[in-house]
C-alpha cells in the first residue's frame, strides 16, 4: 500500500504562488494532482509519468502550474503561480503503479489511481 502525504497549502492573494509537495512511500508510475472546490466534483489538474518526461495539464492551469517529481526524494510537487480565486479548493495527490495507460489530466478520474493523500487546502482571495 502506497502512502501519500501532501503539504504546502495555504491562503494567498490572487497572483501569488504556492508549492505543494506530496511525500510518497512506495512505488508509483503515474502520479497526479486533483482538486475539489466546495460543492464541486473532484477534478484532475496535472499528471506526470514516473520518469518525469511526460506531463499533462488541464487547460485552466497551463502556463501557470508545473508538476514535477523527484524519485530520489520520493516527492511529487505542484508549483502554482499566478493563482486565481477559481484555483481555491482541496488539492490531492494520487498515484498508481501500473503505467498501462497515459493519465491525461482533463479525463483522469478517481478510479484511475489506487493511492490518495489526505488533501491540502488552497485558498486564493481577491
Amino acid at each position: 500500500q502506497v502512502h501519500l502525504v501532501e503539504s504546502g497549502g495555504g491562503s494567498v492573494q490572487a497572483g501569488g504562488s504556492l508549492r505543494l509537495s506530496c511525500i510518497v512511500s512506495g512505488y508509483t508510475y503515474f502520479m497526479g494532482w486533483f482538486r475539489q472546490a466546495p460543492g464541486k466534483e473532484r477534478e484532475g489538474v496535472a499528471s506526470i509519468s514516473r520518469g518525469g518526461d511526460w506531463t499533462d495539464y488541464v487547460d485552466s492551469v497551463k502556463g501557470r502550474f508545473t508538476i514535477s517529481r523527484d524519485n530520489y526524494k520520493n516527492t511529487l510537487y505542484l508549483q502554482m503561480n499566478n493563482l486565481r480565486p477559481e484555483d481555491t479548493g482541496v488539492y490531492y495527490c494520487a498515484g498508481e503503479p501500473y503505467g498501462r495507460a497515459f493519465r491525461y489530466a482533463a479525463s483522469m478520474g478517481p478510479t484511475d489511481f489506487d493511492s490518495w493523500g489526505q488533501g491540502t487546502q488552497v485558498i486564493v482571495s481577491t
